[in-house]
């Protein structure tokens, strides 16, 4: 828990503004953002805010001067990142239900992640001859519950990775290139089971020859209560260098890497004055 304010500061708070009022610590959450910004990379990195862990104005617009770009998962969110400052080419769209206004976003230059066949599909009798990312679930997760893990048979976050011939075909029949793979495994923190996952993605990328940027999600555990353990983002992303680098030693592609941290970046930067 943040411990940023004095007895005198939230009395201050109190009298100012009334209460509940949340309060946050900018300098906490710029050292969160430029932990993620420091990810070991091989071939260049974004990193995206999973906005929704707090898409409150203000985080939004610090996290934007600090460089990093959107994860979006619903319409509302993409109209929120517009409006707090974000150029549509920072905004990538990942969402469990389809978007009525998808054809709306891409148009002005949002980016789209498909979740399912269905949504490739329909990318693709929209936006003919486009770039897309797709999202894939690589067969296995990382959580402490079924609640925050986000891979393998007991999630149905993305497409099935024994699906991924059919994914491609689709592509084909629209003339769609698939540019980006993304997957999401979830809140679990041992470096172990993110190195398996990031092997198997970058099985799945060799299968999607046009694939140039891989994003490993977010989802990172954040250390709340006394003897939790968080992720280490540097020995991920170290791990995930590392198998970048023999890839492209086999292959000749050079992997751009993504990551999608939320809850990382603001779980202990606020306090409520009640």
């Amino acid at each position: 828990m943040a411990l940023f304010l004095t007895a005198a500061e939230a009395a201050e708070v109190r009298e100012r503004f009334g209460t509940p009022c949340y309060v946050y610590d900018r300098a906490t959450i710029e050292q969160a953002a430029d932990r993620a910004l420091a990810l070991p990379h091989a071939f260049g990195r974004t990193v995206r805010y999973a906005m929704k862990a707090n898409p409150n104005r203000a985080i939004l617009e610090i996290l934007r001067d600090r460089g990093l770009d959107i994860d979006a998962s619903s319409d509302f969110e993409v109209e929120r990142a517009l409006r707090a400052g974000f150029t549509p080419a920072r905004i990538m769209l990942t969402s469990q239900v389809p978007s009525p206004r998808l054809a709306d976003w891409v148009g002005r230059g949002v980016l789209f992640n498909a979740c399912s066949l269905h949504q490739l599909d329909a990318f693709g009798r929209a936006f003919p001859g486009r770039e897309v990312t797709i999202r894939v679930n690589p067969g296995q997760g990382s959580g402490g519950t079924h609640r925050v893990n986000t891979g393998g048979p007991t999630s149905s976050f993305g497409i099935w990775h024994e699906h991924l011939d059919e994914a491609k075909s689709l592509a084909a029949r629209h003339g769609v290139m698939l540019r980006g793979l993304h997957t999401h495994i979830g809140s679990g923190s041992d470096p172990a089971v993110w190195t398996r996952v990031v092997h198997l993605v970058l099985e799945i990328a060799g299968r999607l020859p046009d694939v140039r940027v891989v994003s490993l999600g977010g989802g990172y555990k954040v250390a709340r209560m006394p003897g939790e353990k968080g992720t280490d983002l540097h020995v991920i992303g170290a791990s995930a260098r590392q198998a970048i680098q023999d890839f492209h030693k086999h292959t000749g592609r050079e992997l751009h890497v993504e990551i999608e941290p939320g809850t990382y970046l603001v779980a202990n930067a606020g306090v409520v004055v009640a």
